[in-house]
């Protein structure tokens, strides 16, 4: 068994109408929605990797939201080795919409938070996505 570590970022751009949330179309096998997200390199700290995959996968240049973190946790067969991944979710803010798409993904969509929840693949990135929503909401009380 192997454990690997990443590193990502729910993204959204905010107008004076409505909050919208950035996701990517991955070219994996399973050709999934979720937000950016990549490995953690050797002795680099998960925020640094977490806006360096930004700027990789998306040209985006984002604010982290102070007080926001999240785990999620799954697992897959490599080559038949069992991998146990952890990943650390931060939120960011984008300037803009214009999204420079790296070759690791097929598509981007910026959407509202109901239809971003209908889209995401997986059920834990539709939780940690309610999470954030709920903490950007208490944050304009």
């Amino acid at each position: 068994m192997r454990k690997e570590y990443s590193a990502g970022a729910i993204i959204f751009y905010q107008d004076k109408k409505e909050r919208e949330y950035l996701l990517l179309n991955y070219s994996s096998k399973t050709r999934h929605w979720e937000f950016p997200r990549g490995h953690i390199e050797l002795n680099e700290d998960p925020l640094r990797a977490t806006l360096r995959e930004i700027k990789e996968e998306t040209g985006l240049k984002v604010r982290i939201i102070k007080g926001f973190e999240e785990n999620m946790f799954f697992h897959f067969r490599d080559k038949g080795e069992l991998v146990i991944k952890e990943v650390k979710f931060y939120l960011a803010q984008a300037f803009t919409r214009k999204v420079i798409l790296s070759d690791e993904h097929r598509g981007y969509v910026w959407l509202p938070f109901k239809l971003a929840i209908k889209l995401l693949t997986f059920d834990e990135p539709k939780f940690i996505l309610k999470k954030a929503e709920r903490f950007l909401k208490n944050l304009k009380k």
